[in-house]
């Protein structure tokens, strides 16, 4: 079994803003077309103009309706992808040490050499982060573009994940989450951003900035918000004002 560093020097991630998401794909299609020439290539297209289209994406995004309360209701896009957790499960499950958590920046990685294609890691993973290639026979992940971030020939502006770069929306945000003087860090701070399921204790990397409040619908006779900042922390909303975001972000994730 692989063991994890004890301590990383930085703690490279994402951090997702929920409320300017608008679900355009565009960080799921240049992600895929990065990579599928990059640190995991390929990234294998199954039956793509076919019937039953499948494949290995690492970065997906869903779109939910989400009841906010008195008949009203908000459109919710949600990505995912490997979080990168500070105590990956995926890490420790694997029989051969493919998986592995670099030192240096905290960044998970396979080593398709090494990966028998067991899927135990896809299973330890609450997240459903892994992608198995069928093709490969080896499991495949968000690797954060490593191979983008630390390529010398790029502008330094430029070396950022794929999808933080073509997200049209800046939506999506890039750093050092270990450093709490960083850019993603104090934007974290100041929106009340949380990570998803911390009572695993797999400690995720990423982190997810909730939408804003929104005003209660005309029918309702108020003029209340409801803050979905505050639901993400957990504080109990009064009755009828919506469910525990977190709880719908771990449906959502369960499904």
């Amino acid at each position: 079994m692989t063991t994890v560093p004890q301590s990383t020097e930085k703690k490279l991630g994402l951090v997702i803003d929920l409320d300017t998401c608008v679900g355009c794909q565009a960080c799921v299609t240049n992600c895929k077309e990065w990579n599928t020439g990059g640190h995991m290539a390929p990234l294998t297209d199954i039956d793509a103009y076919g019937e039953n289209p499948d494949g290995v994406w690492f970065n997906r995004v869903h779109t939910y309706e989400q009841n906010t309360g008195c008949g009203s209701s908000r459109t919710v896009h949600f990505p995912r992808s490997c979080l990168h957790c500070e105590e990956p499960a995926c890490v420790t499950v694997c029989p051969t040490g493919a998986s592995y958590k670099r030192a240096e920046d905290g960044i998970v990685l396979v080593n398709a050499d090494t990966c028998i294609g067991c899927k135990l890691c896809s299973w330890a993973c609450p997240y459903g982060a892994r992608e198995f290639d069928e093709d490969d026979g080896v499991m495949k992940k968000c690797t954060l573009c490593v191979d983008k971030i630390y390529n010398d020939h790029l502008p330094e502006a430029d070396r950022v994940p794929a999808c933080v770069s073509t997200c049209p929306a800046h939506a999506r945000h890039f750093g050092d989450l270990g450093d709490p003087n960083s850019d993603v860090s104090r934007l974290v701070a100041d929106r009340g951003g949380y990570e998803l399921m911390p009572e695993l204790g797999y400690k995720p990397v990423n982190r997810y900035l909730p939408p804003r409040p929104r005003k209660n619908g005309a029918s309702c006779g108020s003029h209340e918000q409801i803050s979905l900042v505050d639901l993400a922390a957990k504080k109990t909303a009064p009755e009828g004002k919506g469910a525990a975001f977190l709880r719908w972000a771990d449906r959502v994730l369960s499904r």
